[in-house]
């Protein structure tokens, strides 16, 4: 999943002659504390709700006012993860898409990053979850695959987290069946450790919150 699919339809990006009270209006209504400022289709830069009350001028040009962020932003071919790293890294609530030759394109915010990011990750697929905790030299994903598979099932998605400091990880892997426990059988029968399993609707929403509120986190946002 690339930038450009990711762009939102809705919100727009500021003039250099629209006010700061414009730009908070448009915050508020879309649920974000930042904005792009363009120039025709130059991206000029990024503002955020805190420029503009630290200026104290809400009745001011845009193009007046300070940035504290110098112009965070994507390619239009860059992958969703480094749309996410980018959110992470400068804290943001939305993201300009620039195109090769750094012409505006729209941007992506972070509502449309985590319900795309949703999709990705096939929390919306009806099935089961298994969580493995492994040595990390002991990570084989075709092994893993071939286990799941060999029980006539599919892999949906997976990923790894990792502690810091430490040489276990933990796989997370979201499979097309709710019957599990033929596979939970055959990764015992292979010595791996089941850290926990989800089943039903109840169980995978507590997992889905959980997982979430730890990508929140990770966001720091």
């Amino acid at each position: 999943m690339l930038a450009k699919d990711l762009i939102s339809d809705v919100v727009p990006a500021l003039k250099t002659s629209d006010s700061g009270l414009t730009a908070l209006n448009w915050m508020e209504v879309f649920r974000i504390s930042h904005l792009p400022i363009i120039n025709n289709t130059k991206l000029l830069g990024l503002i955020s709700d805190a420029d503009i009350y630290d200026l104290n001028m809400a009745n001011e040009p845009v193009g007046n006012h300070s940035l504290s962020l110098t112009c965070p932003s994507v390619k239009y071919n860059q992958h969703i993860y480094e749309v996410i790293n980018l959110i992470s890294k400068y804290k943001l609530t939305v993201v300009p898409v620039i195109d090769e030759d750094s012409k505006y394109m729209g941007l992506i915010t972070l509502y449309d990053l985590l319900q795309n990011f949703a999709h990705l990750t096939a929390t919306q697929n009806p099935g089961g979850i298994i969580i493995l905790e492994l040595n990390q030299n002991d990570y084989s994903l075709t092994q893993i695959a071939n286990i799941i598979e060999s029980n006539d099932t599919k892999i949906l998605s997976l990923y790894i987290t990792s502690p810091p400091d430490s040489n276990k990880m933990e796989l997370t892997i979201k499979i097309n069946k709710t019957d599990i426990s033929s596979i939970l059988q055959t990764f015992n029968r292979y010595n791996y450790s089941v850290k926990a399993s989800y089943l039903d609707d109840e169980e995978l929403n507590d997992l889905y919150k959980s997982r979430f509120d730890q990508f929140m986190r990770y966001l720091n946002i």
